[in-house]
């Protein structure tokens, strides 16, 4: 298991757990992104994700390396999947260990909006009327949209 891993099947959360679990850790967090059926009001049939592997697990890989920076004894593991990817999949992991949990927290959610800032990966939406790629993916509501 490559701690910072572009994958194309099912991701094991415990691997990634495992990865980051060491004695000096008295919290792990764990995130998991999942496919959610609406979006905005819209019903989801599925995604499909793309990415630029070598450069998305450098990218992902940089993520870990901020995160032992700015929270010193922490551990990361980051998997992202691509490919067809259907309602309640996982499509991304973020485990994160520290010596405590606040680090723990405020690191796991450092790296998700750091993915979605640098990492080239790319998301396209397949609803029941229409698809679309989705480049943006810190986009933020239009006036009197809500996100969901």
């Amino acid at each position: 298991m490559k701690p910072y891993a572009i994958v194309a099947e099912p991701i094991n959360v415990q691997d990634y757990i495992d990865y980051v679990l060491h004695p000096g850790a008295g919290a792990v967090t764990t995130f998991t992104g999942h496919v959610r059926e609406w979006t905005h009001g819209v019903r989801t049939l599925y995604l499909a994700y793309e990415a630029y592997v070598p450069m998305a697990e450098k990218k992902l890989a940089q993520v870990g390396l901020e995160i032992e920076e700015k929270w010193p004894g922490a551990r990361v593991a980051i998997a992202h999947r691509i490919g067809e990817l259907h309602i309640s999949d996982i499509a991304v992991v973020i485990a994160v260990s520290s010596p405590h949990r606040k680090a723990a927290y405020e690191a796991n959610e450092y790296a998700i909006e750091r993915i979605k800032e640098m990492v080239p990966i790319w998301k396209k939406e397949i609803w029941e009327d229409g698809e679309e790629w989705i480049g943006d993916q810190k986009k933020k509501p239009s006036q009197g949209e809500t996100m969901v």
